[in-house]
């Protein structure tokens, strides 16, 4: 997206001059000749950078006391001050206030352009840092080799230049945040912010304020920007919108189809340019038909839907997974990498985990600090948490060997077949094909096997004994 670069300065032919500099580098701009027009200028869309003169004649407020308003309110916009009349002192004041760098006038157009150029990176830059330590480190990738994976990224690769919106729905914990962070570092965007507004932690009377932001007064001394107008020129996520109350859901449609709203407590209108991602974990059809969801925001969304799968859909990614976050998870403690034994990994890929990736991330995250054992040795079965180890079948964890032990060879033999089997059968997703090839038997063989031990699949691919 092309920059929008503010320009004050109370002369004419300077605000052309730099004007003409910026608009032959495709940077847009807009120009104000005193603090009256600056501040209504960032009132009505906050800027990329602003080039701001210190002495502007006329005006109730020099450059200097702007820039301390604009510190006060919008502290990560970058400005630049430039002077005809400067010296180091003023200089030094200005960077102080929090000015990115000063320049005196007559510059050189090459100089103007870097100097704006490093300004609009340094904010750029800061930005992401603080969504970072936002994040704590979140990933901005998508792990798997599974075909629902490899749906997921040709969706991503398809709609994330075009700049429609999406709506990405999928169970808590799958990655959607992934997915759209994805089609943002993808798209023509990559370069703007990336906001975040998550609907379901938020009280509804605060929704509003987050979405658009506030008039001084309304929430405090001073005006609170908004999530929408933070997102000019980038993205805005919505993360699940479902729990958005009606109210507000109505003020989104008319912001979505004009790109115009007004902030709490005030009637200016404020225009942005935003793509807008959705995400969801409920279904949101049945949400309208209970009448808890606009059926006109739905279709503004849902321009290009996005199903992210769970987990348990997609098991055969399960092992990937688990070593990037052990990898990780070891980058960030500072402990040594630990390996999975195929025991215990089997037995990751035969829970259902109903958390999906997150709750795998911190199993991994418990059993690189809990795991008992040698850290040299692999992870076992036996050393998974409770929840996992209480559902692991029973050959991984071999706690019958007593049993067994005490029965004949023929009736031992098929107690450990069908806890086998059932294993891995469960392992692969109820793939029957994939399990015959991976325990070395004809498809059909396996099929007679398991109808012999008793051993029969459910609806959702699951395996019972009878």
């Amino acid at each position: 997206m092309a920059h929008d670069i503010l320009i004050v300065d109370d002369e004419a032919d300077i605000r052309m001059l730099i004007a003409g500099i910026l608009n032959d580098e495709g940077i847009k701009t807009r120009e104000a000749a005193d603090a009256d027009q600056a501040f209504a200028q960032v009132a009505s869309r906050r800027p990329s950078l602003v080039v701001l003169d210190i002495w502007l004649q006329g005006s109730r407020l020099d450059g200097l006391q702007i820039l301390e308003q604009l510190m006060r309110d919008h502290a990560n916009l970058p400005v630049i001050m430039i002077s005809g009349h400067g010296n180091i002192e003023t200089a030094v004041q200005a960077i102080k206030i929090g000015a990115y760098d000063f320049i005196e006038k007559p510059f050189k157009a090459d100089r103007l352009l870097l100097m704006v150029e490093r300004a609009i990176e340094a904010a750029r830059l800061r930005r992401e840092n603080q969504e970072l330590k936002l994040r704590a480190g979140g990933d901005v990738e998508l792990i798997g080799r599974s075909s629902a994976v490899n749906q997921v990224r040709q969706s991503i690769d398809k709609v994330a230049p075009t700049g429609s919106r999406v709506l990405i729905s999928g169970p808590a914990g799958a990655g959607k945040e992934v997915v759209a962070r994805l089609i943002h570092a993808r798209s023509r965007r990559a370069g703007g912010p990336f906001v975040g507004l998550n609907c379901a932690t938020m009280r509804p009377e605060r929704l509003e304020m987050e979405l658009f932001g506030t008039e001084a007064g309304v929430d405090g001394p001073s005006r609170k920007i908004g999530t929408f107008e933070q997102a000019h020129g980038g993205t805005l996520l919505l993360d699940e919108v479902a729990d958005m109350p009606l109210e507000t859901q109505g003020k989104i449609v008319r912001a979505l189809q004009e790109q115009v709203f007004e902030r709490v407590g005030g009637g200016q209108r404020v225009e942005v340019d935003v793509r807008v991602i959705a995400t969801s974990n409920r279904d949101l059809q049945a949400e309208i038909e209970q009448g808890r969801f606009r059926q006109d925001l739905f279709y503004r969304l849902s321009v290009v839907p996005i199903r992210v799968p769970s987990l348990a859909e997609r098991r055969e990614d399960i092992p990937v997974l688990a070593r990037h976050f052990m990898q990780r998870s070891a980058e960030a403690s500072g402990l040594p990498v630990r390996e999975f034994g195929e025991d215990a990994m089997a037995a990751l890929q035969a829970y259902d985990w109903p958390g999906n990736v997150r709750q795998l991330r911190n199993v991994v995250d418990w059993l690189l600090i809990m795991a008992q054992g040698d850290p040299k040795e692999p992870i076992r079965a036996d050393t998974l948490p409770p929840e996992i180890g209480a559902i692991t079948p029973t050959v991984l964890k071999w706690d019958k060997g007593g049993e067994i032990m005490g029965l004949p060879l023929r009736e031992a033999r098929e107690v450990f077949e069908r806890e086998y089997l059932l294993a891995q059968v469960t392992r692969f997703g109820g793939n029957i094909s994939r399990t015959a090839s991976f325990v070395g038997m004809e498809r059909s063989a396996l099929h007679r096997k398991l109808k012999s031990l008793g051993v029969h699949g459910s609806e959702k691919g699951k395996m019972f004994i009878e």
